[in-house]
């Protein structure tokens, strides 16, 4: 008895006694509910129960405190962290008008509740060592010479140019933090800030402004609100297009729905079931995940309808074409239901926690839809609704008799002959075929080592976002929205007020000054420069004591014998930065090998994008290989053939190399969605490899030769190897509408790696099959090489 034959038999029990398999479904759907409406309920059945945290931490506080240096009870100045970030743009700004309004705008936003306090140019720190205040920004009865003056000191300031105004002085910035008790929505923090500025700058139409909002807080926002957006929108979407597509290639009303119905209670089990973990919130899980498992469970859906429906046309009674379906098709979709878990489980072996969340919650989602799909296609086709309705599509409506449904040929099946006459040809001349797409794949993949990675802020953000505007004119005009550091520690034996400690500040800001991609260094030394002297910065050490505390302890804390030099990094790519950050790197070891005594590191969101960046190739690497030798494996287990496994890998590597390939040539690099849709298509792309491969094993012993055996199996499961294809493409394609970049990077890779997996399948598997596989029972030498009737 075949494997095939015993899977059926050990799934018989959902035709056969429908009742167990109606309690599964409730049961499952009734923890899933659970999981929408209180999923803490079940997570505290499985947590065990806390100890009071009180005593450990009393006592560990007692064993472990020290003495510590008395610190000066003085808040530093923050410039590189706000909540949010009013970017401002005009060729009024040093004119008495634009002063003018200015000033009214900062009184209309410091008089918003929510608004605790504001730092643009006119508030920075006095400079002066005797605390007299020179003002940056005259007022607005001051003489136009007066602001010509006042703009050349406005660009000499170290706070000043490129960290509050431009070099240029057209664009300056007003960094605002948040009294969180009073702030109300979301709005608040980004387009009530705009209008409220807006609505100031509006009383002085002489002058022209222009305002955006940006930071930390409205990107955060963008990002939540573009994904809630696009949650129920793309889900809609895809969805709708694919029940579109499954209807025409169908053409049944009841197929439909009955096809429909796997998927959507399998999304509605993996929903729920995610918020038990916490893994809900995962930025792919909103809208690739649902669409990416209707199209998995769509595509063997299909597999299982179409055999469903062509037993039952063939005569077979309702219940046991069911079962029939369910025996030849059954085991393929459980095949690829581990194969597919095998990719995305592969996500898991990742270093970068959203792609190990997102491989955990496709490994989950893949189980319960392949679960969804063995157990409602049969019964929902057995259900009384279905019969009554196929009862009444068969009768005469208007004096027309209708064909009865099972037996109506959808697109795909009156145009199968065509697909099988290019099968044919193919079987002519299997040898060049089957070389072509082995050094084809070959080649391919020596090109797509040339990719590399790489990742951006606004990836995650749509280009038409008022925050990602007003990122890209930061970006522009003062160097960059995203700040990174150089720290600088040194040890005891070393004073903190010696020349040393200044010359090396020196050293690390001349370093960073020599780059062109580093935004405006700013150190303890820059300000020490802007004091009256021509005297060396490191014969100032006295002088950093006449600094405002605030403005010292931004850049200098001598108790924790510490400092930092601040600079700005533009969003273009973090690999765009490898060789910068290599050059500092390099250039701040020679600095230590001449102060041995001293510490230095580069620290901040982008070095720490940098240094993981090697992470997402790794990803990709462990990933794919990782995937590739398990599915090997299994496929060589099950079919009990190593040589198999090994021929299922080159048309399912095949639209890898393809895609990647393509993405060299566009210059496209290697980011966190292309690795995540590499994996997850492998594992989508093998689905009908394995359905052909299982049809294949089952029709050899039966077949006078490979090429017979080859040619029946496509007759048999080309159909809906062609309408999974369509249909995959098609629910792809919806998300290339996405106003998402990383959204329409996956959606268009998938349309691209599918089209080149029915390539793949339809091309070079059936040359591999009939040149490399163990010969039929019976087949003569002769018969190997005669091309197929």
């Amino acid at each position: 008895m075949s494997i095939s034959h015993r899977f059926g038999r050990s799934t018989a029990w959902i035709v056969d006694r429908p009742g167990w398999a109606y309690l599964f479904l409730i049961v499952m759907s009734a923890i899933a509910t659970v999981g929408y409406v209180d999923p803490e309920r079940v997570r505290n059945l499985f947590l065990p129960h806390a100890k009071d945290p009180l005593e450990p931490v009393a006592s560990s506080v007692a064993n472990t405190e020290t003495p510590k240096k008395p610190r000066p009870n003085v808040e530093a100045l923050e410039m590189t962290r706000s909540d949010a970030i009013l970017v401002i743009e005009s060729d009024d700004v040093f004119t008495p008008s634009g002063a003018k309004a200015l000033r009214a705008m900062i009184s209309s936003l410091e008089a918003i509740p929510y608004v605790r306090n504001l730092l643009w140019m006119d508030r920075v720190p006095v400079l002066n060592i005797f605390g007299l205040r020179e003002p940056l920004f005259p007022k607005s009865e001051a003489s136009p010479a007066r602001f010509v003056v006042a703009r050349e000191r406005a660009l000499k300031h170290p706070l000043v140019k490129g960290q509050l105004l431009s070099p240029d002085g057209r664009t300056l910035i007003v960094l605002v933090n948040f009294d969180w008790l009073y702030v109300t929505s979301d709005e608040d923090c980004s387009s009530n800030l705009r209008k409220t500025a807006e609505s100031a700058l509006a009383e002085f139409p002489d002058v022209k402004f222009t305002v955006g909002v940006t930071g930390q807080v409205p990107i955060r926002l963008t990002m939540m609100q573009t994904h809630e957006r696009n949650n129920l929108k793309f889900r809609v979407i895809g969805y709708g297009v694919v029940i579109l597509m499954a209807a025409v290639l169908f053409r049944g009303v009841v197929s439909v729905v009955i096809l429909s119905l796997g998927p959507i209670l399998g999304i509605f089990w993996t929903i729920g079931f995610l918020n038990f973990f916490h893994l809900q919130d995962n930025p792919f899980n909103d809208v690739v995940l649902p669409v990416m498992l209707s199209l998995v469970g769509l595509a063997d859906g299909v597999h299982m309808m179409v055999q469903i429906r062509r037993f039952h046309s063939a005569g077979m009674g309702e219940r046991d074409a069911a079962r029939a379906g369910l025996q030849e098709v059954g085991l393929a979709c459980f095949l690829t239901s581990i194969t597919t878990s095998i990719g995305f489980w592969s996500l898991t072996l990742a270093q970068h926690e959203i792609v190990k969340e997102f491989g955990w919650s496709c490994v989950l989602g893949v189980i319960l839809t392949v679960f969804a799909i063995l157990i409602v296609i049969p019964l929902a086709y057995l259900s009384r609704p279905a019969k009554f309705l196929r009862t009444l599509l068969s009768r005469k409506i208007l004096g027309i008799r209708l064909e009865p449904i099972e037996q109506q040929e959808g697109f795909i099946e009156r145009h199968l002959h065509r697909v099988v006459g290019f099968v044919d040809l193919i079987l002519r001349y299997p040898k060049p075929v089957a070389w072509v797409g082995i050094v084809v794949t070959v080649v391919c993949a020596m090109i797509a080592m040339q990719l590399r990675p790489d990742e951006r802020r606004s990836s995650f953000l749509p280009e038409s976002a008022e925050a990602t505007k007003a990122l890209h004119q930061m970006d522009k005009a003062l160097g960059g929205l995203e700040f990174s550091e150089v720290r600088i520690h040194w040890s005891s034996n070393v004073a903190s007020d010696s020349t040393e400690v200044l010359k090396v500040v020196t050293q690390v800001d001349e370093l960073l000054k020599s780059e062109p991609l580093i935004g405006t260094p700013l150190s303890i030394r820059s300000l020490l420069d802007a004091l009256p002297g021509d005297s060396p910065t490191e014969e100032r050490a006295s002088m950093i004591e006449l600094l405002p505390p605030p403005l010292k302890r931004a850049f200098y804390k001598p108790e924790d014998q510490y400092a930092t030099v601040t600079f700005r990094v533009l969003d273009i790519g973090i690999a765009k930065y490898s060789t910068v950050f290599q050059r500092i790197e390099t250039g701040l070891a020679q600095v230590v090998g001449e102060h041995p005594e001293f510490r230095l590191d580069l620290a901040g969101s982008a070095i720490h994008r940098w240094r993981n960046l090697y992470r997402i190739a790794l990803d990709m690497g462990s990933s794919l290989g990782s995937e590739t030798i398990i599915i090997i494996c299994v496929l060589g287990i099950v079919f009990r053939s190593v040589r198999i496994g090994l021929i299922a890998m080159v048309p399912n590597i095949f639209p890898l190399v393809i895609c990647a390939t393509w993405m060299v040539f566009t210059g496209q690099p290697l980011e966190i969605v292309t690795v995540c849709c590499f994996t997850i298509c492998l594992g989508i792309a093998v689905d009908d490899t394995i359905h052909f491969l299982t049809r294949f094993q089952e029709e050899l012993p039966r077949s006078t030769s490979r090429k017979q055996a080859i040619r029946r199996t496509f007759e048999a499961v080309g159909t809906s190897m062609l309408m999974t294809t369509m249909v995959l493409v098609a629910g792809f394609f919806t998300v290339t509408f996405s106003d998402l970049r990383d959204q329409r990077i996956f959606a268009s890779m998938g349309v691209l790696t599918m089209i080149t997996a029915m390539v793949g399948d339809l091309v070079f598997l059936p040359a591999i099959l009939a040149v490399y596989t163990v010969p039929a029972p019976g087949e003569t030498a002769v018969e190997k090489d005669r091309p197929t009737a």
